[in-house]
């Protein structure tokens, strides 16, 4: 079965119900897990250095990826598991080719994810984080709807 559990988090209600389901499966398997999140800098990272400091908004940013992550970890630990945590830096990438590198240096053998469920002009605007690692992921990913999305 499953060995290497691999969550993308963000401070989403729909994030915390696949960070749910990942942990029930990772009890059940014995997995080990890893929390990820994506923080991307490179909007900050050019032009307008006359009205803000990009590297402390970067810095910023930066942190408070860190403390999605330490909330994760809480969640997690609450129910008697571990995982490891680190925070993903995109500049520019499309956040999904990020998530998708990660899990496959990982190793991951399943991904577990919310999907914002976003439909119509916003999704084609937006685009899908899920959806673009459903189509790049190597290995199964169940991904998690939030019901109240609807």
């Amino acid at each position: 079965m499953y060995q290497r559990i691999y969550i993308p988090v963000d401070d989403s209600t729909t994030s915390a119900l696949a960070l749910a389901e990942g942990c029930k499966l990772a009890k059940e398997v014995g997995a080990a897990l890893r929390l990820v999140h994506v923080v991307d800098l490179a909007q900050f990272g050019w032009g307008g250095a006359e009205f803000l400091d990009a590297a402390e908004l970067q810095g910023a940013i930066k942190q408070a990826g860190e403390q999605v992550l330490a909330a994760c970890h809480a969640k997690v630990v609450a129910q008697g598991l571990s995982a490891e945590t680190h925070i993903l830096e995109s500049w520019g990438d499309r956040i999904a080719s990020v998530i998708v590198e990660d899990a496959n240096s990982w190793g991951a053998d399943l991904m577990v994810m919310g999907t914002h469920g976003l439909g119509g002009l916003l999704h084609l605007l937006m685009g899908s984080v899920a959806e673009g690692v459903l189509k790049q992921a190597d290995v199964p990913v169940l991904l998690v709807r939030n019901p109240g999305d609807d």
